[in-house]
């Protein structure tokens, strides 16, 4: 996909304030830093469209990027980090539970994880998440430049297994630097709109 024109249009934390109308959505989850930022902008062809950071837990509101009037992605706060209160975190759980429970328009998830380590307990937690309310998730394995090829299928097969990927969920290799899979996830993505 071609992307022409890719903004932010609004950073939201609750439903009153997120974008009318009835453009379809895809929400990105993911740890904090697992690379969700980088992976928004190697897919709109943006250097720094989503601000990446090497301090994690930056993204605290739902960011809406509007994708040539065709989309939007929704940018989800990353979850399992520590430093931030328990108070915190349980508002943002809140308001992406919110989103993700009751937004029509959203049509998929596409939850990232680093290809390099075995998907966290907060990653099972959250793919466990998505399956029970019935949401289609699409797997980005991200950072596949960071091991040897190889080793690919070998790490696949341990993210497949550690989520225990249901039948029909996509997985795809990724990464950021050298654009590795990027027509497939744009494939992937379309086949939800």
């Amino acid at each position: 996909m071609k992307v022409k024109n890719a903004e932010i249009v609004i950073s939201a934390v609750k439903p009153a304030q997120y974008p009318v109308g009835h453009l379809p959505e895809i929400a990105l989850a993911g740890r904090s830093n697992v690379g969700k930022s980088s992976f928004i902008n190697k897919m709109l062809n943006r250097k720094n469209l989503a601000r990446t950071s090497s301090k994690p837990g930056k993204t605290q509101t739902l960011n809406f990027y509007n994708i040539d009037d065709i989309l939007h992605f929704v940018d989800v706060p990353g979850y399992g980090y520590a430093r931030v209160s328990k108070t915190e975190r349980a508002a943002w759980g809140k308001m992406i539970e919110t989103y993700l429970t009751n937004r029509e328009q959203l049509k998929a998830v596409v939850l990232i994880v680093d290809v390099r380590h075995k998907p966290t307990q907060d990653d099972v937690m959250m793919y466990d998440f998505l399956k029970h309310f019935g949401l289609s998730v699409i797997i980005i394995a991200t950072k596949a430049d960071k091991i040897p090829k190889g080793k690919w299928q070998k790490h696949l097969k341990i993210v497949k297994e550690t989520l225990e990927l249901e039948e029909g969920d996509e997985m795809i290799l990724f990464s950021s630097e050298t654009a590795q899979g990027k027509d497939t996830a744009w494939n992937a993505i379309k086949s939800f709109l």
